[in-house]
């Protein structure tokens, strides 16, 4: 016999998780089927920043306890480039700040609140494919069907919910260049993150918490990790970031790729695409898993409109509002990577150039204004 429910949601990453618990709260019920364990989705190094409306949204749904206890509120960030440092103040420009917490950690906290609630989350569910309303999976070597009133795709890039939107349209953009990222047990060297501008390449400086670091290089896109020990790694880090650093034992390395990405429709019949598995942005401006989550509130409130007064006419406008905030944060990601990195096409114009922009967004009030409002975030719908 097949399992019903009124949303099936696939992918159990921060955006499936927080689609079932905001459905939950409005009384509507789902099955999220996840390929992977429990155990790998949540620990699953990603993203660390959320912004401002991310954060009021995991308060409000219940589940931003953990968070507002050990989240790190951050009012600004600081800028290097040129032998100077800079530092754009979020919260005298814009009123508000950002919280650096783990995308791990929300994901720990969403799958407590599922299952607190009795939340049906299937793990270890691999999806083969998707026909109208009904979804086709295995789960421990056996073939299972999940009939649904609405799909959410929010399976990532590599999920399978994206092949079948009918009249697909890919917007893509590749760059010529990666990040190797490490995480470090070593205390933060700064209390703000610090982004710089390096001619040897971009750094970024970042934290998990008051004992962990992550932070970043830039490197060639196919660079292999294994190919920097450690002592490489905390040269150019220093010199990249001008300053020296508390060297600690590195947890984790790894190369992760640059792209730009859109998919354009987000909507096919009673399916519909979230996050990743519509959009990719470069880490640069620290959008992705809050782009997901904008994603997710216009969702679920359409979806209450349709389940509780029989009104889809937000559904149907569902991809349309949704793209709207998605290509203005992919203006603001791409400018953010266009303004730090080093590229090959570069010459000693170009760089003067780059640094020039860098002292204008810096020293004038309006386009620090323009930095700071975009980075903490532009309203979720």
């Amino acid at each position: 016999m097949p399992v019903r429910t009124k949303v099936g949601i696939i992918g159990a990453g921060p955006a499936g998780l927080l689609l079932s618990h905001l459905l939950h709260l409005d009384g509507i019920e789902s099955v999220v089927l996840e390929r992977q364990t429990r155990d790998h989705v949540e620990n699953r190094i990603r993203a660390g920043v959320l912004e401002w409306g991310t954060r009021a949204l995991l308060i409000e749904a219940g589940v931003g306890e953990r968070m507002e206890r050990e989240g790190l509120l951050h009012e600004g960030c600081l800028l290097r480039f040129g032998g100077e440092t800079r530092r754009i103040d979020f919260q005298a420009l814009t009123g508000k700040s950002v919280t650096v917490y783990g995308q791990h950690e929300v994901v720990r906290d969403l799958i407590a609140a599922r299952l607190a609630a009795q939340g049906r989350l299937l793990f270890e569910a691999s999806v083969a494919g998707i026909d109208g309303t009904t979804v086709h999976y295995t789960q421990d070597g056996v073939a299972q069907r999940l009939e649904c009133d609405i799909i959410a795709g929010c399976d990532g890039f590599h999920g399978v919910t994206r092949g079948a939107i009918e009249d697909l349209k890919v917007y893509d953009r590749v760059y010529p260049f990666g990040w190797l990222g490490i995480l470090a047990e070593t205390p933060p060297a700064s209390e703000e993150l610090i982004y710089a501008n390096h001619p040897d390449g971009f750094a970024l400086l970042s934290m998990r918490s008051p004992s962990i670091s992550r932070m970043y290089l830039q490197c060639a896109p196919d660079e292999d990790a294994s190919a920097w020990s450690a002592d490489r790694i905390w040269s150019a880090l220093c010199t990249r970031l001008g300053q020296d650093l508390p060297e600690g034992k590195i947890l984790q390395q790894g190369v992760t790729a640059m792209r730009s990405f859109v998919a354009e429709p987000m909507q096919t019949g009673r399916l519909f695409l979230t996050g990743d598995a519509a959009h990719i942005v470069p880490p640069t401006g620290a959008k992705g898993m809050n782009l997901a989550v904008g994603d997710v509130a216009v969702l679920a409130r359409a979806l209450r409109a349709f389940f509780h007064r029989d009104d889809d006419q937000a559904l149907q406008g569902y991809g349309s509002t949704c793209l709207r905030r998605i290509w203005r944060v992919q203006r603001f990601s791409g400018w953010m990577t266009s303004l730090l990195h080093r590229f090959d096409t570069h010459n000693a114009f170009d760089q003067r150039v780059q640094l020039a922009e860098l002292d204008y967004v810096t020293s004038s009030p309006a386009a620090m204004t323009t930095l700071a409002e975009n980075y903490v975030g532009l309203p979720l719908t």
